[in-house]
Order: C-alpha cells, then sequence, then structure tokens
C-alpha cells in the first residue's frame, strides 16, 4: 500500500490564513514607514536648498530673489545657487511633486505640498505649526521650518 504525501486542503487553507492576517498587519506599517521616509526626504532636501540661500544671503547680504513657483521652472533659483552654494538643487520632494518657491530680498519661503501634491495656499501664508497629518505640506522660511510633520502621522 502507497502511503500518501503532501499536505491535505485544509493544511493549505490554514497557512494562506496565516500569510494573509500577516500581510495585513505589515502592509499598513509599511506604506506608512515609507511616506514618513519620504517626509524626512522632502525635509532634508528642502534644508539643503535652505542652507544654501542663507549660505547666498551671507554673502550678498540680502536674499535671492527668484519670484514664487515651481524650483523645477525656476532657472533664477538655480543660477544664483548652483553650483557655489549647492553643487545640485533638489527639484522634486519624497512624492515626486516639484519644490515650491518664493523669494524677495528680505524673505524666502521653501515648501514642499506633501501626499496629497497640493499646497494649502500661499506660500507667504504658512504660520507657525507641527502637523500630524502626511498630507499637510512642510514649509521652510528665512532659515527654519514654519511648518513641518512631528510624531505620528495621520494616514489622512
Amino acid at each position: 500500500m502507497r502511503k500518501n504525501r503532501g499536505f491535505t486542503l485544509i493544511e493549505l487553507l490554514i497557512v494562506v490564513a496565516i500569510i494573509g492576517i500577516i500581510a495585513a498587519i505589515a502592509i499598513p506599517n509599511l506604506l506608512n514607514a515609507i511616506n514618513r521616509g519620504r517626509q524626512k526626504r522632502s525635509m532634508a532636501d528642502i534644508r539643503t536648498v535652505g542652507t544654501a540661500v542663507e549660505a547666498y544671503a551671507v554673502d550678498m547680504a540680502f536674499y535671492p530673489t527668484f519670484g514664487e513657483g515651481p524650483i523645477i521652472t525656476g532657472a533664477t533659483i538655480t543660477g544664483n545657487l548652483e553650483p557655489t552654494y549647492v553643487k545640485t538643487i533638489p527639484r522634486e520632494d519624497g512624492w515626486r511633486t516639484p519644490f515650491y518657491a518664493e523669494s524677495e530680498s528680505r524673505f524666502y519661503t521653501l515648501a514642499s505640498a506633501a501626499r496629497d501634491k497640493l499646497l494649502s495656499g500661499a506660500l507667504s501664508s504658512y504660520t507657525q505649526a507641527i502637523t500630524s497629518d502626511m498630507d499637510c505640506d512642510i514649509a521652510y522660511s528665512n532659515g527654519s521650518f514654519v511648518q513641518y510633520p512631528e510624531g505620528v502621522q495621520d494616514d489622512g
């Protein structure tokens, strides 16, 4: 008599159910970790551009004037800062959305539209705020963050 080898249907269903439960727990945490990484990358890139603008201001006694709009199309900002103050200006945030910039001789603001890819208003309208939502903009003005994520972030 031959001995049957292999798994029964019940055993296979139990294994598939266990894998499904593990995936249901792990995937949301993975997506949250990916978005937190994108936030941190965006903040680091904004800080890099901000540091370059501040270095320019130290040398010239005023901030570079580059108007308002996406950095990706802003030839003026790159002409003022590259390669003297920063080798290459980051043009996109962690979500592959262009950074936005506004500047006059006495102030500047840099912003990321974050996960929702929509700016919440004019760049000059940001006030000091700590955000707790992945969709909230990240803004840097005159040498420091004025709107930035901190703590546990809601998935919106």
